[in-house]
């Protein structure tokens, strides 16, 4: 039977049930129709094809009677080709929904899915007549309660945050005390095992790379590789179906319901800047061949060329209404009907993007600003891309926070002993107020950390002088150059107990560092056990043990030290502050709420070219409101240099002791009352003092 589509509604994009029928509505200003496309269950034949019989303005839609959840379809789109002028329509290429929650089949690489003939004298000017339904997945209508349902969130507020930044597959493909059969799936990230993992180390939010369905790269495949990471995004709804689980989409519902039992927060890191149908050569898949001179930002006066901010091929067009429209839907979705507390925008600076250039005043952040559900969630930016005046770090409205790669320079910098970084880490260690502190933002806004899924972990920071990138088919010239490492003496794995006894104290270091800022600490997954990628620092096609956590191989004494640490810094608040600390003199005792001394006690001399070691002791904030006063003194060493050194404790009051609590140079301490005047500290090392009353003194 011919399927009628009767009139429909522009209202909602997608595909809609309504318990009778399915609503289908789908965005194109320049094409001339839109064919949705019926295919049978097992997605290998096209039943039906029907033009979609409506348009209100730029929306075209019809209502399918007595089409059910569950079944498979697509569009196919009419107009112009013509990539001269920025069209490239071609109805022999089946589309996805850019609105499907769920897709059905997997990409093929193959040529068939391109609108031009590939190996043409005219490339991508030429015209494809070939089918592509047989190489591409296929959209999914989905029930009524997908939508309607609204998933609960949880609530730790930003002082409190301590992210551990995690791949869906890889933490947990190699666990032993994962149930094998949820081993790299939503569900295995949310397991018992997990669950007490991170609890342990006071974890309050997970940050998961890119759930967004992507495709593998072409040339990955070619090379006998996938794309890992998955920042090669297709769908903006529908969640990555490599992760599945036996309970498919309800699995991942499953794992944020489970994070948010235990406390913790999800967290997405989402790629709106790009999409996975590249440069002008790239394939067409659903945004090229729906609208491509809508959806993307196309050169000006060469449209058939994109403008490339982002270095993937393409950047979308965020400036145009309709595809802000899809972004902000997109967002509300995974808030409202996946329960989701915040995100992590990948070259955030590419959304902010107008014509004139960054805007933080953009219709990109007034959208997400004034929108009811998104201004409650959490939300980070990756403050650069390529493009124009791409590097904004502080740049972004207060609502957000932001990476903090000078943060990430800086201390490994100064522990491999470079020349001024002292300087630099004192900033640091406050919040880098040069470039947060402005316009009522929070010190919370620097989002700090040492490694993330891009680069080396940090066992490989204090392993590897060079990157090992040869797996990756690129001759090793991919990943980055200067990574601020230093091997400790020998290039990569070594039996040397001197080396390796020097490698773990400087983790321990900058990990102590870490979590002795002001500001929001994130932790990359397999950092709290001295996880290795061998010296590779772009594992983004490594989906083997190279990219997976080896649990088997991790130190467990790090775990505790790194738990530890995690338990000091929610102990004190004077660690996690939301207003910057200036030196300011509190009216209530004319302390400063921030000191830094030498080691004899006397003011910082800054200006020493020769500046290795500093002490800084920490207060609550002069410009605390009263009603938020707390009273929490932590006096904090660093010792970079080689010998072990005395060092002088802030004077106190006769009913005070200094505890110490934290030292790097000592795995088993416990902490210990000081009631001299004088301390001795270990050669690179990092050691915590707590101020306490002697009738709470331990």
């Amino acid at each position: 039977m011919v399927l009628q589509l009767k009139t429909g509604r522009p209202n909602h994009l997608g595909a809609r049930f309504d318990g009778e029928g399915t609503n289908f509505a789908v965005f194109s200003s320049n094409a001339t129709s839109i064919s949705l496309c019926i295919f049978s269950s097992d997605g290998k034949q096209e039943i039906e094809r029907v033009p979609l019989p409506e348009r209100t303005g730029s929306v075209w839609h019809g209502y399918a009677p007595g089409i059910k959840p569950g079944t498979l379809y697509g569009y196919r789109a009419d107009g112009i080709y013509a990539p001269d002028h920025g069209h490239r329509f071609n109805p022999n290429k089946l589309l996805m929904d850019p609105y499907t929650r769920e897709l059905h089949g997997s990409w093929s690489n193959s040529s068939a899915t391109l609108g031009y003939v590939k190996g043409s004298s005219q490339e991508d000017l030429s015209f494809d007549n070939r089918d592509s339904a047989a190489f591409v997945p296929k959209s999914v209508v989905s029930p009524q309660e997908l939508f309607d349902h609204v998933e609960p969130r949880t609530n730790v507020d930003w002082s409190q945050t301590l992210i551990y930044e995690a791949h869906p597959k890889g933490l947990t493909k190699l666990h032993d005390g994962v149930p094998e059969n949820v081993r790299g799936t939503y569900e295995g990230l949310a397991s018992d095992a997990m669950l007490e993992h991170l609890q342990k180390l006071n974890i309050t939010a997970i940050e998961l790379l890119p759930v967004h369905s992507f495709i593998d790269d072409g040339f990955l495949i070619e090379r006998n590789l996938r794309n890992y990471w998955g920042y090669n995004t297709i769908g903006f709804f529908a969640p990555e179906p490599r992760y599945f689980g036996a309970d498919g989409l309800n699995g991942f519902r499953t794992m944020v319901r489970r994070f948010h039992a235990a406390g913790i927060k999800v967290i997405l890191d989402v790629v709106y800047n790009h999409t996975a149908e590249g440069d002008h050569r790239g394939p067409t898949l659903s945004y090229r061949g729906l609208d491509n001179a809508s959806y993307y930002r196309l050169i000006d006066g060469q449209p058939r060329f994109y403008v490339n901010d982002t270095g993937c091929g393409n950047t979308v067009n965020v400036a145009h209404p309709y595809v802000l429209r899809m972004v902000m839907d997109s967002l509300r979705f995974w808030v409202q009907q996946m329960g989701i507390d915040g995100f992590r925008f990948d070259l955030a600076t590419t959304l902010a993007r107008e014509n004139h250039g960054f805007d933080r005043h953009g219709g990109f952040f007034d959208a997400l600003r004034q929108d009811p559900v998104l201004s409650d969630v959490q939300l980070i930016a990756e403050p650069w891309d390529i493009g124009p005046g791409g590097y904004c770090l502080g740049e972004f409205p207060a609502e957000f926070s932001e990476w903090n790669d000078r943060y990430r320079d800086t201390v490994r910098r100064y522990w491999k002993g470079d020349s001024h970084s002292a300087q630099e880490l004192g900033a640091k260690l406050l919040g880098s107020a040069e470039n947060f502190d402005r316009k009522g933002r929070r010190a919370w806004s620097s989002v700090n950390f040492l490694t993330a899924h891009d680069g080396f972990t940090l066992a490989d920071v204090t392993s590897y002088n060079e990157r090992h990138n040869e797996a990756n088919g690129e001759n090793g010239a991919d990943g980055h150059g200067n990574n601020l490492s230093d091997n400790c003496g020998v290039e990569g794995e070594t039996d040397n107990a001197e080396i390796l006894a020097r490698r773990k104290m400087r983790q321990k270091n900058m990990l102590a560092t870490l979590f002795l800022s002001q500001g929001t600490p994130m932790l990359l997954a397999g950092d709290e056990f001295s996880n290795s990628q061998q010296g590779n620092n772009n594992v983004y096609a490594q989906d083997n043990p190279t990219g997976w956590l080896n649990w088997d191989s991790g130190d467990a004494s790090m775990i505790e030290f790194v738990a530890k640490l995690s338990k000091f810094r929610a102990e004190h608040q004077s660690l996690r502050q939301d207003l910057f600390l200036h030196g300011s003199t509190r009216k209530k005792d004319n302390l400063q709420d921030v000191e830094w001394t030498d080691f004899n006690g006397k003011p910082l001399q800054w200006r020493d070219p020769g500046l290795s070691n500093l002490c800084l002791t920490l207060r609550c904030c002069a410009d605390t409101p009263l009603s938020r006063q707390f009273e929490d003194t932590v006096f904090i060493i660093f010792n970079r240099g080689e010998n072990r050194e005395v060092v002088r404790l802030p004077e106190k009051t006769e009913n005070q002791t200094w505890i110490r609590s934290i030292d790097t140079a000592d795995d088993n301490l416990i902490p210990v009352n000081s009631n001299e005047k004088t301390c001795s500290v270990s050669g690179h090392s990092v050691v915590a003092f707590t101020l306490q009353s002697d009738e709470n003194a331990t």
